[in-house]
């Protein structure tokens, strides 16, 4: 992948995390019992998570003084 490619793949990544996030806040905050859910959920923004930390190290990699 190039650059212009992982920068696109970043914010899609980003913007699911975004959405799984409100709705884990959604399902919260409307107290539901459905704790499985909730957990699948939080699962996948964890796995989103280490996506768009691999993506960000690729794009932006640590400079060694």
């Amino acid at each position: 992948m190039n650059e212009q490619e992982l920068q696109h793949r970043l914010e899609l990544l980003k913007s699911e995390h975004r959405d799984l996030d409100a709705a884990v806040e959604a399902l919260t905050l409307a107290g539901s019992s459905d704790q499985l859910q909730i957990a699948r959920l939080k699962k996948r923004k964890l796995r989103l998570k280490d996506q768009i930390s691999i993506i960000e190290d690729t794009l932006l990699p640590d400079i060694i003084a």
